[in-house]
């Protein structure tokens, strides 16, 4: 049986030398792995329980085991950044890392019970206690980087460890411009601005209104947002763990670039090799 989360046979074939890479033996793990995948797709959008899997998807204990190791060792970053890069190259981008990116963070409520939590309080008058999801967004909608951090951690820190992060993962060689909102400060943002090598710019309204307004090219993270947010696994912050956390964030952010990746009007070049990419960035010269 399958199912709409299932992975296609083309995103398949670029998250497969991510999620089985090759050993001295040949593959790392058996056969089965893209039925493991499409298990862990399927509790990040239906928020379904372990023991509540369907058998289709073979024991609920391999994939249990599976996503916490591959949560642990950064598999899922890896392979967010593989398909943002297919994204990018479906939109027509002549580069295959972004110039100009958003970063926001949203708060879960947190549900865990008892036990070692990182659920503490934070947010606005320290009133929310949950997780803080962190985003970063390509202007053309999909993320490239997700990581959640306690709630308590101030915006200063949570793009810090964000750029961190990017830089990681090699997407941040043509990076030049972060749009983040003011609750960065402007020294933090000065600071972070040197030692990446770009510019932080910090941006909002100053006179407050009750309606929302969007802001240009940083409306797309509170879309991003808005999409992960029907993800049912993330409904709440249900993980103990600062790890688990982020491998379930970036698995309804991979489902969300499988979306766009599938839209009907979304074009699919041949890859082109670096020189051919160069050689065509003078006619996409207005492209971030």
């Amino acid at each position: 049986m399958s199912y709409p989360s299932d992975v296609t046979n083309e995103p398949w074939a670029l998250l497969e030398p991510v999620c089985n890479p090759p050993g001295k033996r040949g593959p790392k793990h058996g056969e089965g792995m893209r039925k493991v995948v499409n298990a862990m797709i399927y509790i990040s959008h239906t928020g379904c329980q372990w023991r509540y899997l369907p058998a289709t998807f073979g024991p609920w204990t391999r994939v249990w085991s599976q996503i916490r190791r591959w949560s642990r060792n950064g598999t899922w970053a890896r392979a967010l950044a593989v398909l943002h890069e297919a994204a990018r190259e479906a939109d027509g981008r002549a580069e295959a890392t972004p110039s100009m990116l958003v970063i926001n963070t949203h708060l879960a409520p947190g549900s865990s019970n008892g036990g070692l939590t990182f659920h503490d309080r934070g947010g606005p008058y320290g009133r929310t206690k949950g997780a803080k999801r962190v985003v970063a967004v390509n202007v053309t909608g999909p993320p490239v980087g997700a990581l959640v951090v306690p709630a308590f951690t101030h915006e200063d820190k949570t793009t810090q460890l964000m750029l961190q992060h990017l830089t990681e993962q090699g997407v941040s060689g043509r990076l030049e411009l972060v749009l983040v909102d003011r609750g960065v400060t402007a020294a933090a943002a000065r600071e972070l601005g040197r030692d990446h090598y770009l510019e932080l710019r910090r941006v909002g309204w100053d006179d407050k209104q009750p309606v929302f307004r969007p802001i240009r090219h940083a409306w797309r993270v509170e879309v991003a947002h808005s999409r992960l947010g029907r993800a049912r696994r993330l409904a709440k912050s249900f993980e103990n763990t600062t790890a688990s956390a982020t491998g379930w964030l970036q698995i309804a952010c991979i489902a969300t670039t499988l979306r766009h990746l599938s839209r009907p009007g979304t074009r699919r070049p041949p890859r082109l090799s670096r020189h051919e990419a160069r050689s065509t960035s003078a006619r996409n010269a207005g492209a971030f």
